[in-house]
């Protein structure tokens, strides 16, 4: 027994091993209505009580992976989709992060840029597919600046608004030692906004996801939102589930990789 657990209550011992069992069973409790819910599926199906040619079924997605598996296309439309996904998750976090330490260092600016924020926001993303295709071409590029133009607007709003929430007392405290803009941000801003920028990765996590769907589904050889297009096309909607599935679980897991590095950064806080 370590140092650490001798100094430990009883009381507080308790208090951790039910929060350790209350995990344990949210956690069960999921897994199960999960399962549950694949079981009704394929029972629905095979008892003919659903049509399983619209809605697919568990078993039949299955054979639909397989089949992909063997023709050696499984693995390189997964890669193309995230990869696509990773590299408009990471510009439209950095450039949107960028963009909002500019606007926050100069009220001008961001009382000059606010209203194009607010329409760029407002405005349907997907009306701007046929211009990046233009521009880019139809290829990986113009996906990726669809994932961009969908993920940067709403980061640059999400850490600005954050930037602008610090306490102002922190700040002139910080002029009244004599501390640059550059020295404020650096100790007092981008300490207090962390979570905000976290909450910001979390939430472009999701907006790649949809950028990158949505131009695959406008112009793209190969990646999810391919599958999902061609299936529909050509009425395989076990192919289509078999997309959707595959799509849920990687933005899941690329979810869970932010979790995950969020409580690296924050271990120590």
């Amino acid at each position: 027994m370590s140092d650490m657990d001798k100094n430990i209550s009883p009381e507080h011992k308790l208090f951790l091993l039910k929060v350790k069992r209350q995990k344990i069973a949210v956690n069960t409790a999921r897994i199960a209505i999960l399962v549950a819910l694949i079981i009704l599926w394929e029972v629905l199906a095979q008892f003919r009580m659903i049509d399983s040619f619209i809605t697919s079924s568990p078993s039949r997605i299955v054979r639909t992976l397989v089949n992909l598996y063997r023709e050696g296309t499984l693995f390189r439309h997964i890669l193309v989709t995230c990869s696509e996904t990773v590299i408009g998750f990471l510009l439209g976090t950095l450039l949107g992060t960028l963009i909002a330490v500019i606007l926050w260092s100069s009220s001008f600016l961001a009382r000059v840029f606010e209203p194009y924020l607010v329409v760029l926001n407002s405005l349907p993303k997907v009306a701007l597919g046929p211009i990046f295709i233009v521009w880019a071409g139809a290829g990986p590029v113009s996906i990726i600046m669809m994932a961009l133009a969908i993920s940067l607007i709403v980061t640059i709003m999400e850490v600005l608004n954050g930037f602008l929430g610090v306490d102002r007392d922190k700040i002139k405290l910080m002029e009244a030692f004599g501390a640059n803009r550059f020295q404020t941000f650096a100790k007092v801003v981008l300490p207090s906004t962390r979570p905000v920028i976290m909450n910001a990765l979390k939430i472009n996590v999701g907006l790649s996801w949809v950028g990158v769907i949505m131009g695959e589904f406008l112009v793209s050889k190969a990646g999810i939102g391919y599958l999902i297009v061609y299936g529909g096309q050509v009425f395989k909607l076990d192919l289509v589930m078999a997309s959707v599935i595959i799509l849920g679980i990687a933005a899941t897991l690329m979810y869970h990789g932010v979790l995950f590095l969020e409580r690296i950064l924050f271990r120590n806080s």
